[in-house]
């Protein structure tokens, strides 16, 4: 038994024999500090390049708004003159129609109308008719472009939003990040002071 004991004393001696004096300790944690100290420096050096990297990206894409107000401006106008344009050409295509079907179908349906005395067959009536349709058409291509510009500013808006409310939850996000490598470097401070304690 007691050169088991004796091993075990030896052994321990070897060991404390290894291990590091209180001034190479010193030594170790001063480099340790000095090192922690550099990839710091170079963490924050990195960090704020990046940052003035994203300033630089965020101003030039600033500097496109003015282009993009301008595209959204252009497609509004061409979508008013596009719609203006359909309107007008389809109301010209109708009125040929109409005086197409007049001059040939006029006299016929004034025939027609002698012979059985029908109200809605009359010429002046189909006509009226036929004008009413074609203004209820144009009317609702102008509602629909409407619409549709509408919906498109209604889509900008949603995005807007959406960029705000993705804004904000990452700005939380990232102080939640915070908060929680600030507790993990807590806890490792009071582990190594806990551990140099021993």
């Amino acid at each position: 038994m007691s050169s088991n004991r004796q091993k075990e004393k030896e052994e321990t001696e070897k060991l404390k024999a290894t291990l590091p004096t209180k001034a190479e300790k010193k030594e170790i944690e001063k480099l340790a500090a000095e090192k922690n100290r550099e990839i710091r420096e170079n963490i924050n050096i990195t960090l704020d390049e990046t940052k003035s990297s994203v300033h630089k990206t965020t101003d030039e894409a600033k500097k496109q708004v003015p282009r993009f107000t301008k595209a959204v401006n252009e497609y509004q106008e061409q979508s008013i003159q596009a719609t203006k344009d359909i309107a007008d050409n389809f109301l010209e295509s109708q009125k040929e129609v109409i005086n197409s079907v007049q001059s040939s179908w006029v006299p016929y349906m004034e025939n027609m109308q002698n012979m059985y005395g029908s109200y809605w067959t009359s010429p002046n009536r189909l006509t009226e008719n036929y004008t009413r349709a074609v203004s209820n058409i144009t009317d609702s291509t102008i509602a629909a472009a409407k619409l549709a510009n509408n919906f498109m500013f209604a889509s900008i808006e949603a995005w807007k939003t959406t960029i705000q409310h993705t804004r904000d939850n990452a700005i939380e996000f990232l102080r939640l990040n915070g908060n929680y490598a600030k507790t993990l470097q807590n806890l490792a401070k009071d582990n190594l002071r806990d551990y140099q304690r021993r």
